[in-house]
């Protein structure tokens, strides 16, 4: 892809991201910006509507988007065992996530802006999930082994990169975040003779998001 083609890309994605609300603003902004933000839980009706509902994409250059990114990360860090979380997770319906990476040495976090999954493989694993924002809550489901990810950095600069193993589930979970899906509300597993059915992931007592 050439220069002239990707920053036409790039500009179609900043004009496609809609500028912050003020009530977004004062949510990034609230308190000491150096903190972790409170994580949505679904025993809240009113968090729990904020968690189904979905996410738009974020101005990378917003200088607002900086502080939720770092906020998100305090979040997430003030967790027992988390390894990933989502903007809707606290209060943002906006497409950033944080992943932890199992697949990278010493497992580091790192954030993604505006993530999209344009692939995935039709081979599946069966692993354990649970969920930061929905207390008490367990069980196995399926997700595709292999994933290519498409995403931003803080720099509008575009990434793509194949994932898989427990990171591709971490994404995959993440995402479906930012499309309002929560893991209490999937159908039963579907039988499918496609699946892969595996041993418990490694990080079998995480908490995903």
């Amino acid at each position: 892809m050439n220069k002239l083609s990707l920053l036409l890309i790039l500009l179609i994605g900043f004009i496609n991201a809609q500028k912050f609300t003020k009530s977004e603003i004062s949510l990034i902004n609230q308190g000491d910006i150096n903190t972790a933000l409170p994580i949505y839980q679904t025993t809240d009706e009113h968090q729990h509507k904020t968690l189904l509902s979905l996410s738009t994409d974020i101005d990378p250059l917003d200088k607002n988007t900086a502080v939720l990114v770092k906020r998100m990360k305090e979040s997430l860090l003030s967790t027992d065992g988390g390894v990933g979380i989502a903007a809707p997770q606290v209060g943002i319906n906006r497409k950033v996530i944080w992943v932890q990476r199992f697949d990278k040495e010493g497992a580091p976090f790192e954030y993604f802006l505006n993530p999209v999954i344009i692939w995935r493989s039709e081979l599946q694993n069966l692993g354990p999930e649970g969920d930061l924002s929905i207390p008490d809550f367990h069980d196995q489901f399926y997700r595709s082994k292999v994933i290519q990810l498409e995403y931003l950095d803080l720099k509008g600069q575009k990434f793509s990169e194949m994932v898989e193993g427990f990171t591709a589930v971490i994404f995959q979970h993440e995402i479906d975040h930012l499309f309002g899906i929560l893991i209490s509300d999937k159908k039963e597993k579907e039988k499918n003779d496609a699946y892969l059915k595996v041993d418990a992931f490694k990080r079998s007592d995480s908490l995903l998001d």
